[in-house]
């Protein structure tokens, strides 16, 4: 499994780093990264951490000043998204399965809080969401009126449907008119559908 996406701070972070090591031909320090973005020592300790885990950066000696050095080979997670399960677009399912790996390129913002999901079931194809696609989802807890949500229903069962607030409570709209809408007081959003992948 890969790890996160970088955030938008480790991306200007380590285009900091390769920028300097270019133009200096040395790498920075802690205090001279700190010092470019008006933060403390501290604070970019804990980024600098990350970007080592993700194989963004290569540390050497741990006593040297300047051992923070451009990954030749970039972060790992550039374009990878995990896949964390199948999502139902019928009756629900459980949502967590054994996680798969997605690479992509150009679907994911910087720093985007975004899974996937496969869909299974034919309850969204007049949204052209059909069973096998697969969904990117950012990860939110709220959601606006009409937006295709992952729903999470009592007992741990997740569903994609349409997202509405009524009075009463919340329907969440299937994208098919032979089915009806689940109605349920309250439910939990765990994100937003963004994108759909379809493999032909």
């Amino acid at each position: 499994m890969s790890p996160t996406p970088l955030t938008r701070r480790q991306r200007e972070i380590l285009t900091f780093i390769t920028e300097f090591v270019e133009e200096q031909g040395i790498s920075p320090t802690l205090e001279e990264i700190a010092a470019h973005f008006g933060v403390n020592k501290v604070t970019i300790f804990g980024h600098v951490r990350e970007l080592e885990r993700k194989g963004a950066i290569t540390k050497g000696d741990r006593h040297t000043s300047r051992s923070i050095q451009p990954s030749q080979e970039g972060p790992r997670d550039q374009a990878s998204v995990q896949i964390l399960g199948r999502i139902a677009a019928g009756a629900p399912i459980e949502t967590i399965e054994d996680p798969e790996e997605l690479s992509l390129q150009d679907l994911v913002p910087p720093g985007g809080e975004v899974y996937a999901l496969r869909v299974k079931g034919d309850s969204m194809i007049e949204d052209a969401i059909c069973d096998g696609d697969l969904v990117l989802v950012e990860r939110r807890e709220e959601a606006r009126d009409g937006e295709t949500v992952v729903a999470v229903l009592p007992g741990e069962e997740a569903t994609l449907k349409r997202f509405y607030l009524e009075g009463d409570g919340v329907r969440l709209q299937p994208a098919n008119s032979t089915m009806e809408p689940i109605k349920v007081p309250t439910v939990e959003i765990r994100g937003v559908v963004v994108s759909v992948i379809r493999q032909i």
